[in-house]
């Protein structure tokens, strides 16, 4: 079944995100950023696939409305993610058709994301599901960390 995220979902993303994405954040940051997202529900876009019998969150998608001076909007995957042993049980292309629905009823025709370069399999995922790779860019970021030491 597939529903909005809840504040409640918070450790079990942490643990998808760390086990399926990398990113090695505590569950008190997960739920601290999740409860800033869920409240911009205009912008932010959070489902997650739950098991019908036993309620565990397998998978999640994470978009965000993506407005520019010279484009129509879009929605930005930022995140779609599904347990290791769940992937291939079309998980993640339910999350993905729930997010074209969502956007379609919001009068929003079309949905854009970034992928790895090293993630094959991802692309051919998003591929199967009609995405086409528009462009190659560099991805740049200037971090003021040391600033907060």
């Amino acid at each position: 079944m597939i529903r909005e995220a809840l504040l409640a979902d918070a450790s079990a993303l942490c643990q998808i995100n760390r086990d399926e994405m990398g990113y090695n954040v505590s569950v008190e940051f997960t739920k601290e950023q999740l409860a800033l997202l869920l409240k911009d529900q205009n912008h932010h876009l959070i489902a997650v696939f739950e098991d019908d019998m036993n309620h565990q969150v397998l998978g999640y998608v994470h978009a965000e409305l993506y407005r520019e001076l010279y484009a129509a909007d879009v929605l930005n995957v930022w995140g779609l993610a599904v347990a290791t042993d769940q992937q291939g049980k079309g998980i993640g292309k339910s999350l993905m058709q729930w997010l074209e629905e969502e956007a379609l009823s919001r009068n929003i025709h079309a949905i854009r994301l970034n992928s790895g370069a090293n993630r094959l399999g991802a692309h051919r995922f998003y591929q199967k599901l009609g995405f086409e790779e528009v462009k190659l860019q560099k991805s740049l970021l200037k971090s003021y960390k040391f600033l907060c030491q």
